[in-house]
């Protein structure tokens, strides 16, 4: 009947609304009713940019907060308020998802003496391959048990540009995510990488890879993470927004494929980061290169 009510108001004069009623067989008094219950403009929009809201909040896993959806709505030209977003967002229940971040046993280290932190916390960068920053996260599965991830960002674009998934931590995976950063990126020439010093970054062969590449190697210090802040970021960011919700993988395969889904198809191509213009890390890459 609403729609019928919706066909008077749009195409009726008041004083035809009666003759109106009776050749549509609509009770007068039920449509005076529900003009008094229609919500109001504001109502209506806010009811609107509560769909927005939730589109977004559900399309990106849950995990941007009132700031970045407020990006993204200004960016499809809508005019609001970061506060109208938040009040929205606290009526609507939303929030972004936040997990505490589960690490089981560390891997091996190695002394440090010799090994320089040619980084020394200095994350700024003028272009993409000036400055890589790996590291290696565990992932558990049911009837596999641990599993590896090894993954190298692009400090510039925030991008993994790298990555290998396996079910051993070896050396042999972490020279394999190297290579697979080299198939689309070539190394500046003072090209620096960054790791912690676990046993599969200070075997001989991944140094006499760095070396026949001229890549520079640099080392956090024992027992400070902040110094490889920016892969830890990432890895943080895949625990709460993928492996985590996710509960549990079911094997090696599942766990593969879900790492995939994330890392190329939301991390970066469509997650934003506020630290690179809220633009996405292959957004980032393609001005890197346009320059």
């Amino acid at each position: 009947m609403s729609d019928v009510f919706e066909f008077i108001q749009s195409n009726v004069h008041d004083h035809d609304v009666k003759q109106m009623c009776t050749v549509l067989e609509a009770p007068k008094s039920s449509y005076y009713d529900w003009k008094k219950k229609k919500p109001s403009k504001r109502q209506s929009e806010n009811k609107r940019l509560n769909r927005l809201i939730s589109g977004i909040y559900f399309e990106n896993k849950g995990i941007y907060g009132a700031p970045k959806i407020h990006k993204i709505l200004v960016g499809r030209g809508e005019t609001l308020s970061l506060k109208k977003v938040q009040i929205l967002m606290r009526k609507l229940g939303l929030r972004s998802i936040t997990l505490k971040k589960y690490k089981p046993g560390k891997q091996a280290k190695v002394k440090s003496e010799g090994r320089k932190n040619l980084l020394n916390q200095d994350f700024t960068t003028t272009s993409i391959n000036q400055k890589w920053v790996t590291d290696i996260t565990y992932i558990h599965t049911l009837k596999d048990g641990w599993t590896y991830l090894s993954t190298i960002q692009d400090l510039h674009t925030k991008k993994i540009i790298g990555w290998k998934f396996g079910k051993q931590m070896t050396k042999e995976l972490v020279i394999e995510t190297l290579d697979h950063a080299l198939l689309n990126h070539t190394p500046s020439e003072n090209l620096i990488i960054h790791s912690d010093l676990g046993s599969q970054y200070t075997s001989e062969a991944y140094e006499a890879k760095l070396k026949e590449l001229n890549i520079r190697h640099s080392f956090s210090r024992k027992g400070c993470p902040y110094d490889n802040a920016g892969i830890e970021s990432f890895h943080a960011s895949l625990k709460k927004e993928e492996v985590y919700p996710s509960k549990a993988y079911e094997n090696f395969e599942a766990a593969h494929l879900a790492l995939f889904q994330y890392i190329e198809g939301f991390y970066n191509r469509k997650r934003i980061h506020s630290s690179i213009n809220y633009l996405t890390p292959n957004q980032m890459e393609e001005l890197a290169l346009q320059a």
